[in-house]
């Protein structure tokens, strides 16, 4: 399982994140520019004393990651003003969640070439959106939950 931040521009949500791949086994895809430094004490604090074991990845631009990405179907994208709820996309293994930055979101240009991959997750109208760390959350546990029933393991129990 892939999680691509694109332009990520706030460190917590990112250390966060990290933490959160890290715990579920992903693979964490930073897409440039960075609305911080990695070297940032921020980031490390988010991630706590995990970050240095998340599997990270650093591309210079979209299309760098693209070219990283073995097969473009696998690639689903989440956006407030996706056409399809989160349950319904088509979680395999090796999948790339894509998220948009913070401030903005996704650009427009990817939106409209990967309509029928972009996917949201429904919320009340008293929000525009969630924030990034918590969307990644719901999306990736989600994902895993799938992977799993689908294999026959039900998540174990606490």
């Amino acid at each position: 399982m892939n999680v691509v931040l694109l332009e990520p521009e706030i460190h917590w949500n990112t250390g966060n994140i990290g933490r959160t791949c890290l715990g579920l086994g992903a693979t964490l895809h930073l897409v440039e520019p960075l609305g911080f430094s990695l070297d940032a004490k921020e980031v490390r604090r988010a991630g706590l004393d995990y970050w240095d074991k998340v599997d990270l990845k650093v591309h210079k631009s979209w299309t760098d990651l693209v070219l990283s990405v073995p097969n473009e179907q696998g690639l689903r994208f989440f956006s407030s003003d996706g056409l399809q709820d989160f349950w319904q996309a088509p979680y395999e293994p090796d999948c790339w969640l894509v998220f948009g930055k913070e401030s903005v979101g996704l650009p427009a240009h990817i939106k409209e070439k990967f309509a029928a991959e972009t996917y949201r997750i429904p919320h009340s109208d008293a929000i525009r959106s969630l924030n990034l760390s918590t969307a990644v959350g719901i999306v990736l546990y989600e994902a895993v939950r799938k992977q799993r029933a689908r294999a026959g393991r039900l998540p174990s129990r606490a």
